[in-house]
């Protein structure tokens, strides 16, 4: 039975007390204020990182991990016995990441590095991360791991609702067309990820109207058979957990969770934003 590492990277907002018990490994992208950079969870925290955007007149922006960053991880790994390693990232489509770790795993031999794009980010992200690492824990075999990890991608689902447009057009996701009209009528859009991209879903005129929209999909899944749900808030704990309440209430037999859009993701959707995101439970 080989030894299997899984890493994934600081944008999972995975509990630390997970960390610790499922032994992840976590590498941080960068978030940059003015003329300081930050990585995230490591020189700065998500309650620091809004209190600055409100500080701060300039729009923060992000990077990726250096890639040193997952050739020094392989390396360690390597020397810790480690004959397999499941890198697992946030969405190509929105991020390097996925691609460093690619390019890094031709820098490192003598261990077998299997880099997943999972297609998403947040805690739907950390899903897989979470699975990957108990089936390790468990000692299932590499290609198990990563069979699962595929068929996750058929059965999960986020939607997510943003405050202000204007973080996702200077972010780059949204055209300025899509700003001014979306501004005017005062839109909330739904946003959810088609083949790794953000993309909009549904306009609606309500972040009410929004949830309710959310709300109806994630019944026609969830109902029947076991699931995992997290509710991910963007510096609106109580919004979040009022939301976490409701479901709980709503589906007493599955898995409801309250997690957040720390400094990366949180730079592009902006405070106030909310994201339902669920996968099923094996």
């Amino acid at each position: 039975m080989s030894k299997i590492a899984v890493i994934t990277d600081s944008t999972a907002y995975l509990p630390q007390q997970v960390i610790d018990e499922l032994d992840i490994h976590v590498v941080p992208l960068n978030v940059v204020i003015g003329e300081e950079s930050y990585q995230e969870g490591v020189d700065m925290t998500t309650d620091e990182f809004y209190a600055m955007m409100k500080a701060e007149d300039k729009f923060p922006k992000t990077s990726q991990p250096a890639i040193g960053l997952f050739v020094n991880l392989f390396e360690q790994l390597k020397t810790e016995g480690y004959e397999d390693v499941i890198s697992i990232h946030l969405s190509s489509g929105i991020s390097g990441t996925f691609q460093t770790a690619v390019s890094a795993t031709g820098m490192v031999e003598g261990i077998n590095v299997h880099v997943f794009d999972s297609e998403i980010s947040c805690s739907p992200q950390g899903f897989f991360v979470v699975e990957a690492a108990s089936l390790a824990k468990e000692g299932k075999p590499v290609n198990a791991i990563l069979e699962r990890l595929e068929e996750m991608k058929t059965t999960g689902k986020a939607y997510f609702v943003v405050d202000d447009l204007n973080h996702l057009h200077r972010g780059g996701r949204l055209n300025a067309a899509q700003l001014v009209v979306g501004s005017l009528l005062k839109i909330k859009p739904i946003l959810h990820f088609v083949e790794g991209k953000i993309v909009p879903f549904e306009k609606v005129r309500t972040a009410k109207k929004a949830l309710g929209k959310i709300y109806t999909m994630l019944d026609e899944d969830v109902s029947n058979g076991s699931w995992q749900i997290s509710v991910i808030h963007a510096n609106c704990e109580e919004k979040g957990q009022e939301i976490v309440t409701e479901l709980q209430e709503k589906y007493p037999n599955a898995k409801v969770s309250l997690s957040y859009f720390g400094p990366v993701i949180g730079t592009h959707l902006g405070e106030g934003s909310i994201g339902i995101g669920w996968n099923t439970v094996k």
